[in-house]
């Protein structure tokens, strides 16, 4: 059988340094920057879920993209559209709390208060939509769907689990201009209970990690009161972790998997336009009141290639340049290991168009989209 889809083991990889000063991007559960032992010695680290919130919330922000919802109010989320189509009250909370039932089975039929509310479900609004109206085509009463009908257990047995299967194993999120539900085709589904509702994620994010060797500080604070009292000194003492590094990061976005759940060809400039101008953008937000810890990329290498992953593990720290800094010899670290890969790897490496970003100035982070969109259709 001929494959359909063009971008079969076809990916974009990037490989990214930037630096941040005073910052604590992600806290761990005491509070401090989360870090992590590499090369025998410990580097600041930024998680992978951490930055993949913020490229989500930030693909909205710059390109309008409509995001899911993600939310353990499944049934709310569902009685919320019903009602926003002509259902009443009573009519819509029956139809969520069949829906979240028929998507969440008990692990104890017995037990009333086992449910599936402290599950986290990721829906995008037109998917949602779609489960309304299925419901208004049985005047919202639940009792009028195919599977309550009076037969034997033997054939419920050999039945699709519910009606509203095929809206969920058949969505697809290119029906709109605006990309309704990228973020799940990007960041993927899954539900145990549900498999028709898993997405496979076509981007995958590592670990940010320091290049170099970092010990986290501490912010000893005091805060002065406005209105007199008779009490002495600072009204209110404290103190907070941070730390300054120069992170790797590395993405990489399966072009074919994404193919696969847009499902229209028509959208997927758009989609990996919107996805780039995100990730340039998006950073943790974590403490930015207080540290501002807004700084862009300083430089990156990316590849359109197919072939193996190949992220780099900066397994030696990075020591000091001549300037005191990091990052001139994390980029020619980079490089030298990037270049050495690419020839090692021979004809497995893929490569079908490499960019360098952050040393020619006018080489613009829209040249790069262009360039990478362009190169895709290579």
């Amino acid at each position: 059988m001929v494959n359909q889809n063009p971008y079969t083991n076809k990916k974009i990889e990037f490989h990214i340094l930037q630096s941040f000063p005073v910052t604590c991007l992600n806290r761990d559960d005491v509070g401090a920057p989360k870090t992590a032992m590499i090369g025998g010695v410990s580097r600041a680290r930024v998680s992978s879920q951490c930055w993949k919130r913020a490229v989500r919330l930030a693909m909205h922000e710059v390109s309008g993209v409509e995001l899911g919802v993600r939310t353990k109010q499944l049934a709310k989320l569902i009685a919320d559209a019903c009602i926003n189509i002509g259902a009443t009250v009573e009519q819509a909370d029956a139809c969520g709390d069949k829906f979240e039932k028929l998507i969440f089975t008990k692990k104890n039929a017995n037990d009333e208060n086992d449910s599936k509310k402290d599950t986290l479900v990721f829906f995008s609004k037109t998917e949602v939509s779609a489960i309304a109206e299925k419901f208004k085509e049985i005047d919202f009463d639940p009792k009028k769907m195919k599977n309550e009908s009076s037969k034997d257990k033997s054939e419920k047995k050999d039945e699709p689990k519910n009606e509203f299967e095929n809206i969920l194993e058949k969505k697809k999120y290119a029906q709109k201009n605006n990309l309704d539900g990228l973020d799940i085709a990007l960041f993927g589904r899954m539900v145990a209970q549900a498999p028709t509702m898993n997405v496979e994620a076509a981007s995958s994010f590592s670990h940010a990690i320091s290049t170099h060797k970092v010990v986290n500080e501490v912010d000893y604070f005091t805060a002065v009161a406005d209105f007199p009292t008779n009490v002495q000194g600072s009204a209110h003492i404290g103190a907070l972790e941070f730390n300054a590094a120069t992170y790797y990061r590395y993405i990489a976005l399966d072009l074919g998997q994404l193919y696969e759940s847009l499902g229209d060809d028509q959208f997927f400039p758009q989609a990996v336009s919107s996805f780039i101008k995100a990730l340039y953008v998006a950073v943790p937000s974590a403490r930015q009141a207080t540290q501002a810890g807004v700084c862009s990329w300083d430089f990156a290498e990316v590849y359109v290639r197919k072939g193996q992953g190949m992220q780099l593990s900066f397994e030696t720290p990075i020591p000091k340049d001549n300037d005191g800094g990091f990052l001139s010899k994390s980029v020619a670290y980079m490089r030298e290991t990037l270049s050495k890969k690419e020839k090692l790897s021979g004809s497995l490496f893929g490569l079908i168009k490499k960019f360098e970003f952050g040393e020619d100035e006018n080489f613009s982070i829209d040249n790069l989209i262009d360039g990478v969109v362009s190169a895709i259709k290579e």
